[in-house]
């Protein structure tokens, strides 16, 4: 594993903070817009690390050799508060901090990364924007888009904070190993070069 390899030093942009989206309490747990959540969990699974609480940054925060992970705990539309102060403490700039949430114009199973850009909607990623002062921070883009594409008007909160039903459990759990996969690549390799890689995989 990566052992934190400063972007500015080596060239190479090896995230030191990996945040995942969602929202906190058993009755969101495994709703489509806690993907971002259940993508971290895996991930710190595999490295053996554990979260911990931390009230001060209002969120969980699991430390591993390359760097920190964090599940806000602020509900999503405050999540840039959390990610914040937890990248000022840790001196995790921007572009070295990793977001991983989900995105309802992509279908489920399908995953992007991008290095920068607009919220789209998204009222999380609007919140980072606000409280980073930028959109230039890397993110991966998890589908959760039903079989008709992008709900419209008052389906969309039904949509997002809906749980994803029995026919999608396997899509899921194969898109979070491969989630999972690309930000480990990403600590492991550098951001571009599992850009490279996985979003040629999921491309049609």
């Amino acid at each position: 594993m990566a052992s934190g390899a400063d972007s500015t030093s080596s060239g190479i942009n090896v995230p030191r903070l990996i945040v995942g989206l969602g929202n906190p309490g058993e009755n969101y747990r495994d709703t489509r817009h806690n993907i971002g959540f259940m993508v971290l969990d895996e991930i710190a699974r595999r490295l053996g690390a554990a979260f911990r609480e931390e009230k001060r940054w209002s969120g969980m925060v699991a430390k591993f050799s390359g760097g920190y992970l964090l599940k806000p705990l602020t509900f999503m539309n405050d999540s840039g508060r959390s990610v914040q102060a937890v990248g000022h403490f840790y001196k995790a700039r921007p572009e070295q901090t990793l977001v991983v949430y989900d995105d309802v114009d992509l279908p489920l199973g399908r995953m992007r990364f991008r290095t920068n850009g607009s919220a789209a909607g998204h009222n999380g990623i609007r919140s980072l924007i606000g409280s980073l002062g930028t959109q230039e921070f890397p993110r991966l883009k998890v589908g959760i888009s039903p079989e008709g594409g992008r709900p419209a008007g008052e389906r969309m909160v039904g949509h997002v904070l809906g749980k994803f039903h029995a026919g999608e459990q396997t899509e899921l759990q194969a898109v979070i190993q491969r989630a999972a996969d690309a930000v480990l690549s990403a600590v492991d390799r550098g951001l571009e070069a599992a850009m490279n890689v996985f979003n040629r995989q999921t491309e049609s």
